[in-house]
């Protein structure tokens, strides 16, 4: 099925660094592909030499004979890295030398791809590249919506599930542009869609006047707000609400409906405005499912 506008997953980018958290990423890609015919880049980024031995006291053509070793190791692990999972067909194999999160972000943006897909934290060799920093700069400045999480590793394509998508939103300025992307994924994958939304906890305000019926009168209104939203976009979706922490709220919902991937607003401000969006890495570390931040 072609995807519509400006998020399409016939491309999709997927660091790796060999670690079983990398196996269990490329294996979401392999399953994007079986389901939506995406091609996949394969990326691996090899620090430059003064990241890996600037402490070694080695003269120049002795530290370039090590970084030449290890860059053609690094093609060799890249080419031998899930070969019979992700053929030739419709997988590109990338070997890149530079800093890990700009070259991540750079190369999806010249390849126009429509995903990363990258785990929170990596265990190879390179541990101190692949980390969550580095995620976390990808989440921060790319472009194109990125697929993470904590519970990523050792999956196979066949217990790889989109049958429940599950969008987050907290009704600021990225919510439409959340609920386009949560809507276009469930409707390509067959699955099945649901809005969660955390309000804000109201009770223990000592001194003030306190409603017993707060919960109700709230989810009343926010409910009218979101179908309001949803007519102006043009379709249907159930709402499960509650208050309490934003993520621990948004990702108790989503286990408690069995959400399969979880769809969070992001935009380039992540982290700084909107109550979603300042909580976003809380919510991947604690999500039990893939988090899609857009």
């Amino acid at each position: 099925m072609e995807w519509e506008g400006n998020m399409p997953l016939s491309h999709i980018v997927v660091p790796v660094d060999y670690s079983e958290k990398s196996e269990g990423a490329a294996r979401y890609a392999e399953a994007m592909h079986s389901r939506f015919g995406s091609r996949v880049t394969l990326l691996h980024v090899l620090p430059p030499p003064h990241y890996e031995f600037g402490a070694m006291e080695v003269g120049g053509s002795v530290l370039e004979d090590l970084f030449r070793n290890r860059a053609e190791q690094a093609r060799r692990d890249l080419d031998e890295f899930l070969p019979a999972e992700l053929a030739p067909e419709f997988t590109e194999r990338v070997l890149l030398e530079g800093d890990p999160a700009a070259r991540i972000v750079k190369t999806a943006h010249e390849r126009g791809a429509g995903l990363i897909v990258m785990p929170t934290h990596g265990y190879g060799t390179f541990r101190r590249f692949i980390l969550g920093s580095v995620t976390a700069k990808v989440l921060h400045d790319a472009d194109c919506p990125v697929w993470t999480g904590v519970h990523m590793e050792a999956e196979t394509v066949e217990a790889v599930r989109f049958n429940r998508v599950a969008a987050a939103i907290d009704l600021g300025p990225q919510t439409e542009r959340t609920l386009m992307w949560a809507r276009r994924f469930a409707e390509s994958a067959g699955a099945e869609l649901t809005l969660i939304h955390a309000m804000p906890n109201l009770e223990g305000r000592s001194g003030e006047y306190f409603d017993p019926d707060w919960r109700r009168h709230m989810k009343a209104s926010i409910s009218e707000e979101i179908s309001g939203l949803l007519s102006r976009l043009g379709f249907e979706a159930p709402l499960l609400a509650d208050s309490g922490e934003t993520a621990e709220t948004v990702c108790g919902l989503a286990q408690e409906w069995k959400s399969d991937v979880l769809v969070i607003g992001r935009g380039s401000a992540a982290g700084v405005f909107g109550r979603l969006r300042a909580n976003a890495y809380s919510i991947i570390r604690q999500s039990h499912c893939p988090v899609v931040s857009v």
